[in-house]
């Protein structure tokens, strides 16, 4: 029950409270943006102003009208509205709100809305507390929180209640809020007229934030003030000597004090987006850098990276996405992706920032405008669900190892190096699986030009023969049997040229090495 001295206390709190508290909505009527949530049709403002309210999950970023909606509703309802906050809250607090509202039902069948401020901050044994309740309707809640409501409220209290989300405002809604603020006699009186680019540095600075906006406000209207001047409680400005500002004599209505850009300025020196750590933002913007990168947008790269730096993101967070990046959408289209992703890791690592932003850049952008392929990422994850869902094979049996007694029963081995082009057709998958059925080039790149070249030079030629010549003129032996060499390193082959010519018996050499055997070859 109000009394002359809560009366008075109210109104010394409201005194000092800050502007976004002063000028907080009392009805939906003046409540300003969210069309989607709460517009004429939406089911939250038909249950608010028929007072038949369920249990509701407010959920969206910082100064979106979470709290002032429930205060609205504690405005408005019938019921007995009652707060917990899940900062300073314990699973006592909740016992003892439930079964006062339980008593509130049984004796006289009022009910009870409990508003749970930043709900996600209760852990789950302190959110299971609630669910008795919610569910037979001892209390409706309504809780709040800027979190995702579906990774951090107890999915058994999310599906008793409704989720709502809300977003943030746009342009229009900060920019009435501003000028409400101004002119309202709980904001700034008419005290202070703002200027337009003023204006519109408020409405920028805010990103959609609501209480941003209107404490931006406040500050600036500070710093337009006298040296040593003051508001006094009945709107009037005192100056330092004792004196009031008198307003202009021609124009009484005029604002006597200018807010500019520049105390804008000096009332927020620096601007800080939204972002979180572990939350939706931080998942969406690392998210939009990593599809920027993908789609080879540059531009996109530097902002969505800016946005992670500026925000004290982890270098090494960043870094490592970019090393994922690098394999996963450039690949061997250029093999060199992966490696300037490394170094900027290392980079990373032992430098920190501010100075790794350049090398972070540089990573970025450079995998940014490589050739794409995802022929790695697309043929390991076709070969892994081969394994994982498909029968047993068996190792064919001449790549089996020949370490072992009966080994000699498996069937040749054809060694690659004892041919010219260093490649012989050969069977080496399982039996039932074809080759290109797990890689798939992109045609793009190093990737592609490498199985051009390679393609160009597989022939089939014959292994390479030498001549071998007679011990002496008496033992008659052949001059002509061919003998496999010791594999040799062929030399360096330039883009584009032809494949080597195979390796004639008359390009033999004067004496031969002995046959390589089948398990040297192996090894």
């Amino acid at each position: 029950m109000d009394t002359l001295f809560s009366e008075v206390e109210r109104y010394k709190r409201n005194m000092n409270a800050p502007l976004a508290v002063r000028m907080r909505p009392q009805t939906l009527a003046d409540y300003v943006g969210q069309e989607q949530a709460v517009g004429p049709d939406s089911w939250l403002r038909r249950a608010i102003e028929h007072d038949v309210l369920s249990s509701v999950l407010l959920y969206g970023p910082a100064g979106t009208g979470k709290t002032t909606l429930a205060r609205i509703i504690a405005n408005t309802t019938h019921a007995e509205f009652v707060e917990v906050s899940a900062i300073t809250g314990t699973v006592k607090d909740l016992r003892r709100e439930i079964e006062a509202a339980e008593s509130r039902l049984m004796t006289r069948g009022l009910r009870t809305i409990l508003f749970v401020d930043e709900i996600h901050r209760f852990n789950r044994s302190q959110q299971d507390a609630l669910l008795h309740a919610v569910e037979d309707r001892i209390v409706i809640l309504v809780g709040a929180t800027t979190e995702n409501p579906y990774f951090e409220v107890n999915s058994a209290l999310i599906s008793r209640s409704r989720v709502v989300e809300l977003i943030p405002l746009d342009d229009s809604a900060i920019g009435l809020l501003v000028d409400r603020a101004l002119a309202s006699e709980h904001g700034l009186r008419g005290l202070f007229s703002l200027d337009d680019d003023a204006r519109a540095e408020i409405v920028q600075l805010a990103g959609g934030d609501a209480r941003s906006a209107l404490t931006t406000l406040e500050l600036a209207s500070q710093m337009a003030l006298p040296a040593g001047a003051k508001v006094t409680p009945e709107g009037e400005i005192l100056l330092e000597g004792g004196s009031m500002l008198a307003r202009d004599a021609g124009d009484p209505g005029e604002a006597p004090l200018r807010i500019t850009r520049e105390n804008v300025t000096e009332a927020n020196p620096r601007r800080g987006l939204p972002y979180d750590k572990s939350g939706d933002m931080h998942y969406d913007i690392i998210s939009a850098f990593i599809k920027s990168m993908r789609g080879s947008d540059p531009d996109a790269v530097l902002y969505w990276l800016a946005r992670m730096i500026d925000a004290g993101e982890d270098p090494k967070f960043i870094a490592r996405r970019i090393m994922i990046h690098a394999s996963e959408d450039v690949g061997n289209a250029d093999p060199q992706a992966i490696l300037v992703a490394e170094a900027a890791f290392k980079s990373a690592e032992v430098i920190g920032y501010p100075e790794c932003r350049i090398n972070l850049a540089q990573a970025a952008l450079y995998v940014c405008l490589a050739p794409k392929s995802n022929a790695c990422e697309a043929g390991i994850d076709a070969a892994l669900a081969e394994v994982r869902h498909g029968p047993r094979r068996e190792v064919p049996n001449h790549l089996r190892d020949r370490h072992r007694p009966g080994s000699d029963s498996y069937g040749p081995y054809l060694y690659p190096h004892n041919y010219s082009e260093g490649w012989v057709e050969q069977q080496y998958l399982p039996d039932g699986l074809e080759r290109g059925q797990f890689f798939s080039s992109s045609g793009r790149g190093w990737e592609a030009w490498r199985l051009d070249v390679t393609s160009s030079g597989r022939t089939g030629a014959t292994p390479r023969e030498v001549e071998v010549p007679p011990a002496s003129a008496e033992d008659g032996l052949a001059a002509s049997a061919p003998q496999a060499p010791e594999p040799a390193v062929p030399a360096p082959q330039a883009a584009g040229a032809a494949a080597p010519e195979p390796i004639s018996p008359e390009a033999g050499h004067a004496s031969a090495p002995e046959p390589q055997t089948q398990d040297a070859a192996e090894e």
